[in-house]
C-alpha cells in the first residue's frame, strides 16, 4: 500500500484507527466499538547511511528497521518489543529505558507524512533538523496516540551503534552513579538493586563498571507495565514499595494503576484534539 491508498482507506467519514503490532494497544484506553481499522504502508523506502537517516512506512516493525541500519553500524533509538511497529511506538511516545542516554522518542522523528481527520495527506518536519521551519508538528504527533493524525510514513534519525553494550548490576547508590559515570545509557533502581547499561568502547565499558563496583548481568529487570508516573528526577530517592525507577529521567514503573494526570494536561490535549479533529473520528475513545 502506498500513501495515497492509505489516505483513501482512512477516508473522510466515520471513526477510524490505524493498527500496528498491538504491543501497546491498551495505552490511552480502548478505542470506541465500531471503529474501522486500517493499516499504514510498510517497508524500508530509503536509507542514507552517510546522512544517518532512514525512511519507512509506519507499519514497518522497529526490529526490521534496526536490522537494516544495523548492517551499517547504526541503530534507531526506539523500543524494539517483538512485533512493535515504528508508527505505533511513535504514536504511544514512550521512549524505553534507554532514554537517559539516547533522549526521548520524539527526537528520533525527523519527518512524517500523516493523514488528517479530513483524509488529507500532510507533511511535517524535514529530512534534516536544519531545514525545518514553522510549528514542529512531528513532536506533537509523537505521543498523540493517533488522535490528531494517522502516521503513514516517517523519516527517522539514526545514531552509531556502540561497539559494546552491557548491563551491570549491584547494590550501590544509583544517584551517586548518575553523577560519577560518564554518559550511562540507562540507570534503573528498585529501591535496593541498581542496574546500569554501559555502552561504548569495550575498554571504557569495563573501566566504568569497575569504577561503579558493578557485575555484568544478562539484562535489565522486568519493568512493571501496569502503572507509570513521571516525577522530578530529584524526587525518586523518596520512593517506597514496589517500583522500577529510571534515574536521571524521572519515569517510575509501578505494578499497579496510577491516578490520572492533573486537570491542566487533559484540558490542553482536548483543545489540541478539537483543533486537528473537530468531529472526533480519529481513534475515538483514546486519551493521549
Amino acid at each position: 500500500m502506498d500513501l495515497t491508498a492509505f489516505a483513501e482507506a482512512v477516508g473522510t467519514e466515520g471513526p477510524v484507527t490505524a493498527v500496528g503490532g498491538r504491543t501497546q494497544w491498551d495505552v490511552g484506553g480502548a478505542v470506541a466499538p465500531g471503529t474501522r481499522e486500517v493499516r499504514a504502508p510498510e517497508g524500508i523506502l530509503e536509507y542514507e547511511p552517510g546522512e544517518m537517516t532512514v525512511r519507512c512506512g509506519a507499519a514497518t516493525t522497529v526490529r526490521e528497521v534496526d536490522e537494516v541500519v544495523g548492517a551499517h553500524g547504526q541503530l534507531v533509538a526506539l523500543p524494539d518489543e517483538a512485533g512493535a511497529t515504528v508508527g505505533g511506538v511513535l504514536a504511544v511516545g514512550r521512549s524505553g529505558v534507554r532514554r537517559l542516554g539516547y533522549g526521548p522518542a520524539r527526537d528520533v522523528l525527523l519527518e512524517a507524512r500523516y493523514v488528517s481527520a479530513e483524509g488529507t495527506l500532510v507533511k511535517a518536519g524535514g529530512p534534516t533538523v536544519k531545514n525545518v521551519s514553522g510549528f514542529d508538528l512531528c513532536r506533537l504527533l509523537v505521543g498523540s496516540l493517533g488522535t490528531i493524525g494517522l502516521l503513514g510514513e516517517v523519516r527517522l534519525r539514526c545514531r552509531p551503534r556502540p561497539a559494546r553494550s552491557q548491563w551491570f548490576a549491584g547494590e550501590v547508590d544509583p544517584f551517586a552513579l548518575h553523577r560519577e559515570l560518564y554518559r550511562p545509557t540507562s540507570i534503573l533502581w528498585d529501591g535496593s538493586t541498581t542496574w546500569v547499561l554501559l555502552e561504548g568502547h569495550p575498554v571504557d565499558v569495563d573501566d566504568q563498571a569497575r569504577l561503579a563496583r558493578l557485575a555484568p548481568v544478562d539484562g535489565p529487570p522486568a519493568v512493571p507495565a501496569e502503572g507509570r508516573r513521571s516525577l522530578r528526577p530529584s524526587e525518586l530517592r523518596a520512593l517506597t514499595g514496589a517500583f522500577v525507577a529510571e534515574i536521571g529521567v524521572g519515569i517510575v514503573h509501578l505494578p499497579h494503576p496510577v491516578d490520572p494526570p492533573a486537570p491542566a494536561a487533559p484540558d490542553l490535549h482536548r483543545r489540541i484534539k478539537a483543533a486537528f479533529d473537530p468531529t472526533g473520528r480519529l481513534n475515538p475513545g483514546r486519551q493521549a
